[in-house]
């Protein structure tokens, strides 16, 4: 919506972004990440939004809006901090710092659903791991690194709420107990006798 009414009014909005250490540039942590360049940088960054913002608030129901909100903050203020002089907008930090979360919850967590969801994540994410290196004119690769980063500490934050669930099956005892297994050998039919 922003995008489209900047465009429409022919309005620059990138001066709303984070710049770094500037009283003024600390806005941009809110702000910044619905701000788009263009066209393809809000395509770029919306699709992966909705899908990975449906895994977690789908998988991660108690926690889903803190983890959002805290990625969301913790990029924005690690990039005003650390990050170039320049403005930095876009979604890509919380996008990099979604991706980081489901895959560092799968090895904080190490249950069976934490893990499938960070394979799932790394298949179909695992190639952005490069847009956090320098390089390319024109991206926030400190967006991508510090949203990153966000995405670990918040997966290690919460790493012991909401515990995965247990299924029935995992509770029932076996019918078959070990200890009572009586093991006989018959020499003459060269067999053991249960």
């Amino acid at each position: 919506m922003v995008y489209f009414i900047s465009l429409s009014l022919n309005l620059d909005l990138s001066r709303m972004g984070i710049l770094p250490r500037d009283m003024f540039g600390i806005l941009g942590i809110i702000s910044g990440p619905i701000v788009h360049a263009n066209f393809s940088h809000l395509l770029s960054n919306t699709i992966p939004l909705i899908i990975l913002g449906w895994i977690i608030f789908f998988f991660y129901s108690k926690v889903s809006f803190k983890t959002f909100l805290l990625i969301y903050v913790l990029t924005g203020l690690l990039v005003w901090v650390f990050a170039r002089e320049v403005y930095h907008i876009g979604a890509s930090g919380i996008v990099y710092g979604i991706v980081s979360f489901l895959f560092f919850s799968g090895i904080f967590r190490r249950d069976n659903k934490s893990i499938t969801i960070a394979l799932i994540v790394t298949f179909l994410y695992g190639g952005i791991v490069w847009g956090i290196l320098p390089g390319q004119k024109g991206i926030s690769w400190e967006s991508h690194l510090f949203g990153g980063i966000a995405g670990i500490i918040t997966a290690f934050i919460f790493r012991k709420i909401e515990p995965p669930k247990k299924y029935d099956w995992e509770d029932e005892e076996d019918d078959f107990d070990v200890n009572e297994l009586e093991v006989s050998y018959d020499p003459e039919k060269n067999k053991f006798n249960l």
